[in-house]
């Protein structure tokens, strides 16, 4: 009993602090990075940590927190587009479920092995790396904006660098951490912007000066420069934080 107590108290103390600090991301400059015309956000990795190293009730408290953070933030600091985050389907479930969903694929990777998990890495960078190579070459047959080109290049290459440091570099690569960093990033990118697409779609897009004609294209293309950004910091930052915490236990 005694022990059980002590549990859920560290349970407790873990959730209001990471909490916290996906509080405080969010009020400084490091819960916002600067990658060419769009900023990938930070805040959604200490729940992605929480969900790993505690499971997912713990993963998604952090995430109810962190989606509690960005409704206050659309009241207190709002902008053309706050509105959306103002409903809680945009703003707090898809962040409860980056909890859940990053510990049960990590469970499940346990299951399989290094080795399967592995090719399943494989399978997940090829399809980023291959949706990036249509963009630039969409972009060149339809003449599409060169800014877009070489920014879909950038992510080229910095998907392709960090995709060999995973697969090939370090030695005893805990893939059962990556993939899940990945799935648990794009829970959060496209839960929220699929939430915004179906909730407020033609109003979130003229909100920031577009047609509503490419509400689709428009939303879609901004998932793809977050993503892929926030996916790369994410992965740095949780096989780091993770792997020492597992190393200090």
């Amino acid at each position: 009993m005694e022990s059980k107590k002590k549990l859920d108290i560290r349970k407790l103390a873990i959730i209001g602090m990471l909490g916290a600090i996906s509080a405080v991301l969010g009020m400084t400059p490091l819960g916002f990075i600067p990658i060419g015309p769009t900023r990938a956000t930070t805040m959604h990795i200490p729940v992605i940590i929480a969900a790993i190293m505690e499971g997912p009730v713990v993963g998604g408290l952090v995430g109810l927190i962190f989606g509690m953070f960005s409704m206050y933030q659309a009241v207190a600091n709002p902008t053309p587009v706050s509105f959306v985050f103002l409903n809680p389907l945009v703003s707090i479930i898809p962040r409860v479920l980056i909890g859940i969903f990053s510990y049960y694929v990590y469970k499940f990777l346990n299951r399989i092995g290094n080795k399967k998990a592995k090719w399943l890495l494989y399978l997940i960078w090829i399809g980023i790396i291959g949706y990036l190579f249509y963009g630039v070459y969409n972009g060149i047959v339809n003449s599409g904006s060169v800014w877009t080109i070489l920014f879909n290049i950038v992510l080229i290459f910095s998907s392709v660098t960090i995709a060999y440091f995973t697969l090939y570099k370090p030695k005893n690569t805990s893939y059962d951490l990556i993939i899940p960093t990945i799935v648990g990033t794009l829970t959060n990118t496209f839960g929220v912007l699929a939430s915004v697409y179906v909730l407020y779609g033609e109003r979130f897009v003229e909100a920031l000066g577009g047609s509503i004609s490419s509400t689709g294209k428009i939303i879609f293309g901004i998932g793809l420069t977050n993503g892929i950004p926030e996916t790369i910091i994410a992965i740095i930052i949780v096989t780091s934080v993770v792997g020492a915490l597992k190393r200090s236990k």
